[in-house]
């Protein structure tokens, strides 16, 4: 009789696993599908994700079901997405965001914390409830925002950093925000709340001193070994344990798993094989935030929101304009000027996906009554899709609106100094900059945290070599040309040690595969006139110089041929010029002869 019942349960656990498979294939399959559309419509991606989630969602169509499964796996990709971004963030790059976070990232949450709930309570909301909706308006989406920042090459822009700095405090006040909605709901003394706080600072001291060790000791020894180099499954694998592990560990001990998973990142940062994991992780992390987003949107309920939608349509006017506002005047106050502090208000003007989490948690049943009521949980909701649906025009809309408030301003500037008699110089106050539209000078090239996917949208001067492969052949033409291009020389390989040699010359190198997409880009392909490839396996200087050609087009490929039957297949897959070393051997082997004839004939005339 058990094992019948063994067999029951297994057998009904194997169809849930199959209906879960069948539910994420349709979410994926729709979100491809609209996300198409929406780049086709010159939209971001991001919207058609959102709308499949609310179209075959249990609000609208009803195919996907198992929203909390789908969510639940979903978050996976949140913590991916985080880990890469940390990845790209060494500690001193970090503190490069400079005192604009660190002073508007904490006034924000407390303000919007407040204000929040003081306008709740104005409606006729009860005081636990308004306390419930302040906590969840105090954060924004840094899934969202950090998604369409780094498709907008943006994330490196003034008020790119100032957002990223933002959602990082708003994603490390996610704890006490936990702890203050749970003791709503629960119940609590104000002494219990700030013991249980102090308590997750510990643990989140602790669990950074042990990532420090796992990430600065370990790994680097597990990585050099010949077996993880020549097998690329390991590393991908190895990564994934990495990003869930921390997000894992933080979740655990009750703390933020996107902080864990980024904090983690951030220590990988400062290895030589950052911009490999990044590429490793790349495809998985593609398709569990596109599910991330249509997990998001399942929460809608497009008959209900129609039923409410001019509730709906005010709380969302609510949170765009009090969010953008109060974030642009504190980034101003901060430091920053009004441009960049407008876009940034405008990034950050909607509520994230850690909204729900708190929403989740004021749900559960205080004395048989939830905390926020079903009209209350659905219209915030609701609001909270679409203000993420307008967040791509947003973000977008964000520079042109503060160029043209600093364009204001300057004119009244100029206006009242000629009035008061005092005109400054024509160039002073025409300076109107338009850096908030384009791309930022950088500070340093090989400092910058943006993957260089995105250099087409800037104005970049394509001018750096790179050499591909730097065995013997590639550390001989940089010998060569040390001298007069020190600056533009750029190297990638797969062999640890040959990076090591690239840096003592005093080059920048990344560790990694040249044919995978996002290690060209990290190494600057698109900032790049001449790609140089010396690897000796003609399969590999194949692949690599279609790989190229397909990437950036525009670029000259110089490549090298250990064999003349080579020649002809590498000139067809796109190169401009292929070394023949048989070719330059023969050359060589002449020139030799002639010189061994030459003293030849020279010791015989003597004789």
């Amino acid at each position: 009789m058990s094992m019948e019942h063994d067999l029951l349960l297994a057998a009904a656990a194997q169809g849930h696993v199959w209906e879960s498979l069948r539910d994420i294939l349709i979410l994926l399959s729709v979100a491809m599908l609209l996300g198409f559309l929406a780049e086709r419509l010159r939209q971001s991606a991001v919207v058609g994700y959102l709308l499949a989630g609310t179209l075959v969602g249990p609000g609208a169509l009803g195919w996907v079901a198992s929203q909390e499964t789908i969510f639940g796996i979903a978050e996976l990709g949140v913590a991916l997405l985080l880990f890469t971004i940390g990845s790209e963030f060494s500690p001193r790059q970090l503190l490069r965001l400079g005192r604009v976070p660190l002073l508007a990232g904490p006034l924000q949450v407390v303000l919007t914390t407040v204000l929040a709930a003081a306008a709740g309570w104005l409606v006729g909301l009860d005081v636990r409830e308004a306390l419930v909706i302040g906590a969840m308006a105090a954060l924004s989406s840094t899934a969202c925002v950090l998604r369409i920042l780094r498709d907008r090459a943006e994330i490196d822009s003034q008020y790119g950093r100032a957002s990223l700095g933002i959602l990082l405090i708003q994603d490390a006040a996610v704890v006490p925000l936990v702890l203050i909605v749970t003791a709503v709901t629960e119940g609590g003394t104000p002494l219990a709340i700030l013991g249980r706080m102090g308590l997750s600072l510990a643990l989140a001291v602790a669990l950074v001193a042990a990532f420090f060790v796992v990430f600065n000791w370990l790994i680097p020894r597990v990585l050099i070994m010949p077996t993880w180099r020549r097998n690329r499954d390991l590393p991908v694998l190895l990564t994934v344990c990495l990003a869930g592990g921390a997000a894992w560990s933080a979740q655990a001990l009750q703390l933020s798993p996107a902080l864990g998973a980024f904090v983690a990142g951030m220590l990988v940062a400062v290895s030589p094989f950052a911009t490999q994991i990044q590429a490793d992780i790349q495809p998985l992390r593609a398709v569990l935030v596109t599910l991330f987003f249509a997990a998001i949107g399942m929460f809608g309920d497009i008959p209900w929101l129609f039923g409410h939608l001019g509730l709906v349509l005010a709380l969302v006017a609510a949170i765009v304009v009090g969010k953008a506002v109060l974030v642009a005047v504190l980034t101003k106050v901060a430091g920053l000027p009004w441009q960049f502090a407008v876009s940034t208000g405008f990034c950050l003007a909607q509520l994230g996906e850690f909204s729900f989490v708190l929403a989740t948690i004021a749900r559960e049943n205080l004395a048989g009554q939830p905390v926020l009521s079903e009209t209350t949980f659905r219209a915030v909701v609701s609001a909270t899709i679409l203000a993420l649906l307008i967040t791509p025009y947003l973000v977008a809309a964000g520079p042109r609106a503060g160029s043209w408030l600093e364009g204001r301003l300057a004119r009244r500037r100029r206006s009242a100094s000629q009035t008061s008699g005092r005109e400054p110089p024509a160039a002073a106050v025409d300076q109107v900059t338009d850096e908030a539209t384009t791309r930022p000078t950088r500070e340093s090239a090989d400092e910058s945290p943006i993957t260089e996917a995105h250099q087409a949208h800037g104005s970049a001067i394509a001018d750096n070599i790179l050499i591909m492969g730097f065995g013997p052949a590639g550390q001989r033409i940089a010998e060569d040309l040390l001298a007069e291009h020190r600056e533009r020389l750029v190297v990638v390989d797969l062999n640890i040690h040959n990076v090591e040699v690239a840096q003592r010359y005093g080059l920048r190198a990344y560790l990694g595969d040249g044919t995978q997409t996002e290690i060209l880009y990290h190494a600057g392909i698109l900032r790049s006139r001449v790609v140089v490839i010396t690897v000796p396996n003609p399969s590999a200087m194949r692949q690599l110089i279609e790989h190229v050609r397909h990437v950036a087009p525009g670029v000259r490929i110089v490549a090298r041929s250990r064999y003349h039957i080579y020649r002809w297949e590498f000139l067809r897959a796109g190169a401009h010029a292929v070394i023949d070393e048989e070719d330059q051997v023969g050359v060589r082997m002449a020139l030799e002869v002639r010189h061994a004839l030459q003293r030849d004939a020279g010791e015989t005339e003597v004789g």
